[in-house]
Order: structure tokens, then sequence, then C-alpha cells
């Protein structure tokens, strides 16, 4: 996998806020992913999806983050717990996938708190 930022990986906290803020505004990643799947997706099997705060994330298709339910192929149940769930985000595919529950979160807080209710609860 490839990531592109397009603020820059060496970019202070202060400028991630600002970039984030920015591209919910302006929907720079997500004007950068049509155009580079357009551009580099079915001619290089590629798949582009938003990542994080500030990233775009690059990988062959077929190589997202379901890749990793072939390994864990013993276990009944699997949650997967991300904040990019919707379609386009890098968290997408596997909240999606038959064989997975998927959970929305927000924060780290916020998947304590929904760890906590789906499996510590008294």
């Amino acid at each position: 996998m490839i990531n592109v930022c397009p603020i820059g990986r060496n970019c202070t906290q202060d400028e991630r806020i600002e970039f984030f803020e920015y591209d919910n505004k302006h929907k720079v990643r997500e004007t950068m992913v049509k155009l580079m799947e357009e551009k580099f997706g079915a001619e290089y099997g590629l798949k582009f999806s938003i990542g994080g705060q500030i990233s775009i994330d690059c990988f062959p298709i077929g190589w997202d983050k379901t890749y990793c339910l072939q390994h864990v192929t013993e276990f009944p149940e699997i949650h997967f717990f991300g904040d990019k769930t919707m379609p386009g985000g890098n968290d997408y595919e596997i909240f999606s996938h038959e064989g997975v529950k998927g959970h929305t979160v927000k924060s780290p807080e916020d998947t304590v708190v929904q760890v906590t209710k789906l499996f510590l609860h008294k």
C-alpha cells in the first residue's frame, strides 16, 4: 500500500486539523480519489480510499482491509471498528463485508464505549 498525503506527512498537529477542516468543506481528497481512480484504477488494478484525517490509501484491488480475513477463519465472529466506514473510506470494504460485524466509531474513546457495551457489560 502507498499512502498519499496532500498536505504532507510532516505537517504539524495544527496544520493537520486545519487541513481536515478545509478538506471537509472543499472535498480535496474526495476529488483526488475520483481523479486517481479514473486515471489509474482500471488500467493498473488500483483502488484508492480516503484514510484518516489527511491521507489517501492506494493499493491493488483486493488488498483492502478484507485481505486479512483469509487468515482469521477460525473465529466464529469478527467485529471491526472504524471511522471511515462510508463508501470511499478505507474501512468501508471490511465494515460492509458479509462475514464481519461492522461498527462505526468517532474516536478512540467512542471505540472503548462500544467495545465495553458489546463485550464487557455485566
